[in-house]
Formats: C-alpha cells, structure tokens, sequence
C-alpha cells in the first residue's frame, strides 16, 4: 500500500510482510500513465541488490 508520494516519481510503499520500501513506478505504467495516488494497493518488484528499493509493476482497481 502507497504510504508516501515524494517528489521526483517516487513512492514509499510498505508491504503485506510490513517492510518499507522505496519504489518508482515502472517504464510501462509511465507510458500508459496509470496514476498511483496515496492508500493505492500496489505491486512491487523488490530489488535483489538493495531490498529497500523497488519498482511498482501494478496498481489494484
């Protein structure tokens, strides 16, 4: 779920495991210019390398 919108395209989303994690929203909903606004459900790709950090793949209707 969106907790945060900060500037430059970044959100702060926590997780179902209750982690934060700091995401920006991926090239593709970009192109479709899908709106993610505070209190979305989201799904986030974490990253491997940095598991603070992720990509938001999906929005929930």
């Amino acid at each position: 779920m969106v907790q945060e919108v900060l500037k430059g395209g970044l959100f702060r989303v926590e997780t179902d495991a209750g982690h934060t994690v700091l995401a920006h929203m991926a090239g593709k909903m970009r192109r479709h210019r899908i709106r993610v606004v505070l209190g979305d459900q989201v799904t986030v790709a974490v990253s491997p390398y940095d598991p603070t950090r992720g990509r938001i793949i999906f929005r929930a209707r």
